[in-house]
């Protein structure tokens, strides 16, 4: 074969620089392996996990009493009981922990007046299993939480010379017979492929709220990990339910976040009205995100609205202490005012629904394991711990707790192969390499000739246009299947484009078909899994269907395309895993209400 890349090896690859990535790194390094690898396409502080602000659940119960049992329930009613209970257990009984040893690691913690990590309620949390009282359990820092965390642990991991391969760009993983040999990169600075060989790899590059346009999730959130895996022919799971924030600030997307609303900022419509009442009666604008997103739809739907300003309802925060908007939210005043030009002492902030995380990805085990080798961890991962809809604050303590688990099932499971063994390995390794690259070469133009008659750009900007309009809060039959037939259109038309530029360094126009292709095939799954789930549920709302149908889809959906010429997909259901040996955790789903 002949020698066009680099060759990397490593003990462990980590695919995904954020949270998720950091953490799983810095166990795997403290569970004793040294060759431990992240690879990024951005800077680890340049992740999305920086744009975290509201904060990290615990039941430290520095505010009030409170037990990891209620957080548990919270988090099961908040999925809209899709959530698997061994995962949430896990989730919930780790929590306490995860904050001392981010702490230890020297995360700063907001303090309250004795010292104690402070902690602020949040949407959907509540004590003593479901009472009307709300739950103080957000530990924060300011409203930079995931700032400080991604920073530390970046330091952390710096500290433990873990080495970082920064501004790659992975095009296809390597595998075969379901066993993980490494995957294929493009080394954007030098411009070159490497192939990079390692029998253990971590998926935690993140979600795939991009194939919105009006979105709180950055640009780099292509779902470039569940695309991988669903270019494998492998399934995804649960696709259908994209979580939007309630308030999004209208026209841009940029969060507003909920910690606003946990210090006790209010929802009113054009009409002045703080219309949760309607809706959540007792939890008002502390419901679950789901709940408030969907309200603030149907206020929109029936005209409470100002026309002059468009789809949207208003934040109010005027009625907020200086102490509060200087020590607790300092930057949502600063962001307010200078992407709105508006003071929130003064003004009502214009907010709609915008697409916020993605409960759907890569189905795993709570050891995080896809098949052998693979393990995913994060956003890009489907546990499931979510649900339908993610509990706020739970994504943050998600990559802490199972980024810790999968360092430690990294090490246990390394066993140090042969000289033989190893051979053989590198050997099947650079086997598929060769027909990835054969692959990845037929996208450039080697003729000089080709006739672009849609480029990317175009075909990114119908792609948001159908999803904003099939794909949104509010669904039903006939928008999905319009939406569906368009982006299998898309997607055709997609692989006919030939890249001209056949330079890799920096190549914008490489990395923006790249990305765009991981778009649509997310896309596709999303579509797909929600024209089958023939139900509402969690962040899954269908006109058609407005009920729960616990009888037929108590269940996660799986989706796969077992034909990529053709756009041929499957759908099938898994068996949700409701069963505890903790009888408070044995519910029975039950009306969602706040």
């Amino acid at each position: 074969m002949k020698k066009n890349f680099t060759i990397k090896k490593f003990e462990v690859l980590i695919i995904g620089a954020g949270g998720a990535g950091l953490m799983s790194a810095i166990s795997a390094c403290d569970n004793g392996l040294k060759n431990v690898a992240i690879i990024s396409k951005v800077l680890p502080t340049h992740s999305h996990t920086v744009s975290a602000k509201g904060g990290i659940n615990a039941s430290l119960a520095n505010v009030k009493d409170d037990n990891w049992k209620w957080h548990a329930y919270d988090t099961i009613k908040g999925a809209d009981y899709l959530a698997d209970v061994d995962a949430v257990e896990i989730l919930c009984k780790s929590a306490n922990q995860a904050i001392l040893e981010l702490e230890k690691f020297g995360v700063v913690f907001s303090r309250d007046d004795n010292g104690k990590i402070a902690q602020r309620a949040y949407g959907g949390q509540t004590l003593n299993f479901g009472s009307n009282q709300l739950a103080y359990r957000a530990c924060y820092a300011q409203d930079k939480t995931g700032h400080t965390i991604t920073h530390t642990l970046e330091q952390q991991a710096l500290n433990r010379a873990i080495k970082f391969l920064n501004e790659f760009f992975v095009c296809d993983l390597l595998i075969e017979n379901n066993k993980i040999y490494g995957c294929l990169a493009i080394d954007l600075n030098i411009g070159e492929l490497v192939v990079i060989i390692s029998d253990q790899v971590v998926l935690a590059c993140g979600g795939y709220c991009q194939i919105y346009r009006n979105t709180t999730s950055s640009t780099i959130c292509s779902g470039d990990g569940s695309a991988l895996v669903l270019k494998e022919g492998l399934f995804l799971q649960d696709m259908e339910f994209i979580q939007f924030h309630p308030t999004g600030i209208y026209g841009s997307g940029f969060l507003i976040t909920e910690a606003v609303r946990g210090e006790g900022a209010y929802l009113v419509n054009a009409l002045g009205q703080r219309f949760m009442e309607k809706y959540a009666k007792n939890m008002m604008e502390l419901a679950s995100r789901d709940i408030i997103s969907q309200a603030i739809a149907q206020e929109i739907s029936l005209g409470n609205i100002d026309p002059k300003i468009g789809d949207c309802v208003f934040l109010d925060m005027r009625h907020l202490s200086e102490e509060t908007l200087v020590n607790k939210i300092p930057n949502v005043v600063e962001m307010v005012k200078k992407f709105c030009g508006k003071d929130v002492r003064k003004d009502l902030i214009a907010v709609a629904p915008s697409a916020h995380y993605s409960m759907g990805g890569v189905p795993c085990q709570t050891d995080c394991l896809v098949l052998e080798g693979l393990y995913a961890v994060g956003e890009v991962a489907c546990l499931s711990v979510h649900g339908a809809n993610r509990l706020g604050c739970n994504s943050l303590l998600d990559l802490m707790v199972f980024g810790k688990i999968v360092g430690e099932n990294l090490s246990k499971n390394y066993q140090r192969k042969t000289t033989i063994a190893e051979i053989d390995f590198e050997k099947t390794a650079l086997n598929i390499a060769e027909q990835k690259i054969t692959k990845f070469n037929l996208i450039f133009d080697t003729n000089n000739n080709s006739i672009k008659t849609q480029n990317c750009y175009e075909i990114k900007e119908i792609l948001h246009q159908i999803n904003e309009k099939c794909l949104g809060v509010y669904r039903n039959k006939d928008l999905l299947e319009e939406g569906f037939e368009v982006v299998k259109d898309l997607y055709k038309k997609f692989k006919t484009i030939k890249i001209t530029n056949k330079q890799l360094i920096w190549n914008e126009e490489l990395i923006e078909y790249l990305e765009l292709e991981n778009l649509l095939l997310n896309s596709l799954a999303c579509y797909f899994s929600a024209i089958n789930r023939k139900e509402s549920r969690g962040a899954h709302f269908r006109f058609d269907y407005p009920n729960r149908n616990d009888q037929e889809f108590l269940a996660h959906s799986l989706v796969r395309i077992i034909d990529f010429k053709e756009i041929k997909m499957e759908f099938k259901l898994k068996p949700v895993k409701n069963v505890s040996l903790i009888n408070e955790l044995n519910l029975d789903p039950q009306s969602r209400k706040y």
